[in-house]
């Protein structure tokens, strides 16, 4: 068999957490196939492969037909795995945020690191970076980096967008990290791009991926017979956030809250967590991946509750200020 193009992160400890590895699993973020090829490997009966990106699926031809039925793949969001799966499965894995296949490719547009179309969308489908940076008010830009990437120069940033839109569209990335970087300090040795937080918030934005993370969990829990794992691989702060939250929330350790507040009669517990706290890379997989750096994975086990549904407003999910009053946001 074809050798794998990129090393999945993590799935040397995900596979351990998760063993015995049994039966039908859904890889709901399939991309390159490294977590379909490892569970497949390790024991699984069939594993269902979920993306929405097709280019995914014409780059696994080389290799996807050497496991027969064992391995099916579909077109889609992993926020309706549960009706893509169509019946109980024994495990759920979700990698989130983009690929390293995805930021290679210029034409993708979602790297400063090659000029190429604004683009960034997982899918063909729906508006582009560049519709996002060239139509939103300078509100909306603002609100979209502060939230969604971090940064706390948001407001200087989306000003100098504007401004530079205003003189003609914004159509590429060098393009926009250029204005980026004209109203930003100078990186320093070590530094992060100063654009990094701009094209991270505008990304997030343009795929809707904490709506699709949100939905993607609650299906999860639908989808896993009793028993089953739910292994959820982050890459920043927000998503693990919002991870966290929701295995909190559904294996009933989220807390009392205020001693004031009145008493909230609680669900029966959908999740057992099999490890406490999040599990990081070790020194093995930093010298073998370096993009391991910031991951995080986080694995639960199913009860036999029955399925909830999904309370949005609980999920610590970055919300842009347009949903507050004005003037509750902070940036620089």
């Amino acid at each position: 068999m074809a050798e794998a193009p990129h090393i999945p992160v993590l799935l040397r400890p995900l596979l351990e957490a998760v063993a015995p590895v049994l039966g039908t699993w859904v890889d709901g973020t399939f991309g390159a196939g490294g977590y379909s090829r490892g569970l497949l490997a390790a024991g699984a009966g069939r594993v269902i492969g979920i993306d929405r990106d097709p280019m995914v699926f014409e780059m696994a031809k080389a290799w996807a037909g050497d496991y027969g039925d064992r391995l099916q793949l579909e077109r889609g969001t992993f926020s309706d795995l549960d009706a893509i799966a169509g019946g109980p499965v024994q495990g759920v894995v979700l990698d989130l945020g983009i690929s390293s296949m995805q930021i290679d490719q210029a034409e993708r547009g979602f790297s400063f690191q090659k000029d190429g179309p604004l683009d960034m969308r997982m899918s063909s489908d729906g508006p582009s970076a560049a519709d996002l940076v060239n139509e939103a008010s300078e509100e909306e830009l603002a609100d979209i980096i502060y939230h969604y990437g971090e940064d706390r120069a948001s407001r200087r940033i989306a000003r100098a967008i504007v401004r530079a839109r205003n003189d003609q569209p914004i159509t590429t990335t060098l393009g926009l990290a250029k204005i980026v970087e004209s109203v930003l300090p100078r990186q320093k040795p070590g530094q992060s791009h100063p654009a990094t937080r701009t094209f991270q918030g505008i990304r997030i934005a343009v795929n809707d991926e904490f709506g699709q993370l949100a939905e993607g969990l609650a299906a999860a829990e639908r989808a896993l017979a009793p028993g089953g794992r739910l292994a959820v691989v982050t890459f920043h702060s927000l998503e693990d956030r919002v991870v966290k939250r929701f295995f909190q929330i559904r294996s009933g350790s989220e807390g009392q809250g205020s001693r004031y507040a009145p008493a909230r009669e609680a669900a029966a517990p959908a999740f057992e967590m099999i490890s406490r706290r999040a599990i990081a890379p070790d020194d093995q997989e930093l010298a073998e991946n370096p993009r391991a750096r910031s991951a995080k994975l986080r694995v639960a086990r199913r009860t036999a509750a029955p399925a909830q549904a999904l309370d949005r407003a609980a999920m610590a999910i970055p919300a842009p200020a347009l949903e507050q009053r004005p003037g509750r946001r902070k940036g620089g």
